[in-house]
């Protein structure tokens, strides 16, 4: 594999943010305080787009919800978040892009800030092995502690991980001829502004101002 390939997962893939979306299902389920919950990840979500959010923070709200359900529950709630919210958002344009690269032969990793298991099952819908994502630590019996493993896959934080990730495989981004990393967020220019081939996908408007100055290419896989 000469070459690799990066992408976010929300907004970038999906036109869906996966994260705020698993909040907003927890509501309709009656699974979580409505009201106070509601108010908490729709707050969060506007820090996200505006930059501004705190990881850590998030992430102690975020994993600290799952921790509230047996894992067989939570299970249960992820396999049908699955089937009503997430496979009617995935969309052939992300499918034929990821096929692009993998079919070149290229290596093709999804890196997310959202936590690894709400992404887990969306990686393996769209055909893509390896997931960089925010990890919650289990107890023995699988059951959500609560609290996260490491630091988050946010910002810079998706170098760190990136690259620990490679290093597993004995490899580092020197090792490729190429480095593709596809994102819709100002909030993952610490890693488009490594790669040799930063592309700004569904871009917000922070993001395509940046882009443009810089010259990268900007593409649009959803009208919607």
């Amino acid at each position: 594999m000469k070459k690799l390939a990066l992408f976010d997962l929300d907004h970038t893939l999906l036109p869906i943010d996966s994260d705020h979306e698993w909040g907003e299902f927890l509501v309709r389920l009656g699974a979580v305080d409505a009201v106070e919950f509601a108010r908490r990840n729709d707050a969060f979500y506007a820090q996200y787009q505006a930059g501004t959010i705190d990881p850590v923070e998030y992430l102690e709200f975020s994993l600290g919800t799952l921790a509230t359900f047996p894992r067989a529950k939570l299970d249960d709630m992820r396999t049908q978040f699955m089937t009503e919210v997430v496979v009617p958002n995935i969309r052939p344009a992300a499918l034929a892009l990821l096929k692009q690269h993998q079919d070149a032969g290229d290596l093709v990793a999804i890196v997310t800030a959202t936590n690894h298991f709400v992404t887990e099952p969306i990686a393996r819908a769209l055909g893509v092995e390896h997931l960089i994502a925010a990890m919650p630590e289990l107890d023995a019996d699988g059951n959500v502690t609560g609290r996260l493993i490491g630091t988050p896959t946010q910002g810079k934080g998706k170098i760190t991980h990136t690259e620990a990730w490679l290093a597993k495989m004995g490899k580092t981004f020197a090792d490729f001829e190429s480095v593709h990393f596809y994102s819709d967020s100002h909030n993952d220019l610490p890693l488009m502004s490594l790669v040799s081939h930063p592309v700004a996908t569904n871009a917000n408007a922070t993001l395509k101002t940046h882009a443009t100055a810089q010259g990268w290419q900007l593409i649009e896989l959803f009208n919607d």
